[in-house]
């Protein structure tokens, strides 16, 4: 009864969530993901990998996986970066890649702040195994059949899409905007003849996210300060809301950081998801991160919370004349 109960829920899960994007909790170390304008973020070139394990108690939970390089080309004040992201979950393996391309430009509008646009380019597609799903005609009283009668539509369905962000930004504070999803890629493995009968077009998203950076001390035998960020970051996908709170504390090599997920005094959209704790190393050239989130729903017994992990390396290939005016924001 209890596997029982959770395919169920799973499934229903599945359904709510359609058409819905991945999410990181260290959001900000996959920063290409969050927004193009982030491209050329370190001044450098970065490598970045991201891998996100939801749900792992329940059956064909959700696998994220996600690989990035981005790099500052100084001559031209931009940045440039290419991702690889796949989404894998349930027993049929329903899969969503994406391979995209970012680009970013600095804009100096005061001596303090700066204004930085990108865009992004994108190959979306999304696939699944029917033949590892069990339907309905299958299933009978003396074992299930190995074959099923059910018509199915197409294993695999590809689009493209469009992407744009801009970002502000000083020494202490950031504010950012990106719109997804612009050219509403389809997502469907049926075959509509008109678009207003496909309900498998994915809906525009929209993220606004900020914060401030505090240096709480700075010596001369200590010049890396210990610092603390404040952060937030809101995303609202047609009828979906989720707001993120956190703060992040470093005092080199060490990070720890905390947030909660979720909008507890709206009441169309109580969706009081998770408490996120991390924990990282940070160096002038690597930087590794764990995080876990504590399920705070109704599911809370039953998923085992969610595990991720975030590896970046930073590196240059020869001195950069001018460094660039750096964003405040953490890299987790």
């Amino acid at each position: 009864m209890k596997k029982l109960y959770l395919a169920s829920a799973f499934v229903i899960l599945l359904n709510t969530v359609f058409g819905q994007d991945p999410q990181f909790s260290q959001f900000y170390s996959n920063y290409l993901y969050l927004a193009p304008s982030f491209a050329g973020l370190t001044g450098k070139n970065r490598i970045a990998f991201n891998y996100r394990n939801q749900w792992p108690e329940i059956a064909h939970g959700f696998h994220t996986y996600s690989v990035s390089f981005d790099s500052y080309i100084e001559k031209f004040r931009s940045g440039l970066g290419a991702q690889l992201m796949q989404d894998e979950a349930g027993s049929g393996r329903l899969r969503s890649l994406n391979i995209g391309i970012q680009y970013s430009f600095d804009i100096n509008i005061t001596h303090n702040w700066h204004f930085r646009p990108g865009m992004h380019f994108l190959y979306t597609e999304r696939a699944i195994n029917f033949e590892d799903l069990l339907w309905a005609d299958q299933i009978s009283a003396s074992g299930n059949a190995s074959a099923s009668a059910e018509m199915t539509p197409m294993n695999h369905v590809g689009d493209i899409d469009f992407s744009a962000s801009a970002l502000t930004y000083s020494e202490r504070f950031w504010f950012g905007y990106s719109i997804d999803h612009l050219l509403h890629p389809n997502q469907s493995f049926f075959y509509y003849e008109g678009d207003e009968r496909n309900t498998g077009k994915v809906p525009i998203k929209h993220s606004f996210y900020g914060g401030t950076k505090f240096i709480l001390s700075e010596t001369l035998l200590r010049p890396t300060p210990t610092t603390l960020q404040l952060a937030f970051i809101y995303k609202q996908q047609k009828q979906f809301r989720q707001l993120d709170l956190g703060v992040y504390w470093n005092r080199n090599p060490f990070v720890l950081g905390f947030w909660y997920r979720g909008i507890p005094f709206y009441k169309e959209v109580f969706n009081r998801d998770a408490f996120t704790m991390l924990v990282g190393l940070k160096t002038r050239q690597l930087n590794i991160g764990y995080s876990y989130d504590f399920t705070m729903s109704k599911l809370i017994t039953r998923t085992g919370g969610s595990h991720e992990v975030s590896l970046s390396y930073t590196f240059k290939l020869k001195p950069i004349k001018r460094r660039p005016k750096m964003v405040p924001c953490a890299d987790f």
